[in-house]
């Protein structure tokens, strides 16, 4: 799969060359930037805030600036990096943002679900591995909400996508430094949030999400039927988190945390976000 994000990116035509080819009226050079950005696009969008039909928006939106503002592109900077741009002031600027929690508020919301055994696979469409899955996606991804704005975009281009310093910085109009000193910030808060209440990196913590998940299906964290297709749910979204920091310190083996999979968007939505 094409990943704007990769250094050494391998395609039959480039960014920029689709993109004169699209500024002259080619209609399938278009759509193939389109098809090429729009599921990183909402993979941003979707750790950004609280909802799935929120992201699908966000991705819409940055979209429609992307073509509106195509004329402008220059190549004085690669394409990727233009685009990017757009979407990380957009999300940064968004004029109603997710509610921001606290790792105790969110602590005290795991802990007053309580430890319930699977449902039996007959009441689900879906099999309980994966609900398990998006369990666990769900309470990861719903911990992003604890750092704030920038720390958050940068913990989830930094980590989750795994672009450089210089490629992040160059993104957020920071320096490599600052960029990392923010990631290593958002890396230690999350770690010791996990390493002190979750199961997964640490074993002497009761919370496991195979335990969790019916509790999470109750309060509309994971879905148990797979949602109707919509242009923005995308092929991407089945990234946790990573379960330890890249600081040197000695954790216990964690889960693959910066995958990209062609797995089915089932529809876990953050916790703490009720699904519609």
């Amino acid at each position: 799969m094409y990943n704007p994000f990769n250094e050494a990116i391998s395609t039959a035509i480039s960014d920029e060359a689709l993109v004169l080819q699209a500024k002259n009226g080619d209609w399938n050079s278009l759509e193939q930037l389109i098809g090429r950005h729009q599921a990183w696009i909402f993979n941003i969008a979707v750790r950004m805030v609280h909802k799935h039909e929120e992201a699908e928006d966000i991705t819409q939106e940055v979209l429609l600036k992307m073509l509106t503002k195509l004329s402008t592109f220059q190549g004085k900077s690669s394409f990727r990096t233009w685009l990017y741009r757009i979407v990380v002031n957009h999300v940064l600027n968004l004029k109603q943002r997710p509610k921001e929690v606290t790792f105790s508020e969110l602590g005290k919301v795991i802990e007053q679900l309580p430890d319930q055994a699977l449902p039996d696979q007959a009441e689900v469409s879906l099999p309980l591995s994966v609900l398990v899955e998006e369990a666990k996606v769900g309470c990861t991804t719903g911990m992003l909400l604890c750092l704030d704005q920038r720390q958050r975009l940068v913990f989830i281009l930094g980590e989750i996508f795994g672009v450089t310093s210089e490629m992040g910085a160059e993104l957020m109009d920071l320096s490599p430094s600052n960029f990392r000193q923010l990631l290593t910030r958002a890396r230690h808060d999350l770690y010791n949030y996990m390493n002190d209440r979750c199961g997964l990196i640490n074993q002497s913590n009761p919370c496991r999400c195979a335990r969790k998940t019916r509790s999470f299906i109750e309060k509309g964290y994971v879905g148990t039927r797979p949602p109707r297709r919509t242009a923005a749910c995308y092929h991407l979204s089945r990234t946790s988190l990573p379960c330890s920091p890249r600081s040197g310190q000695q954790v216990p083996p964690t889960p693959q945390h910066a995958r990209v999979s062609q797995e089915p968007d089932v529809g876990c939505v953050p916790l703490g976000a009720t699904r519609k």
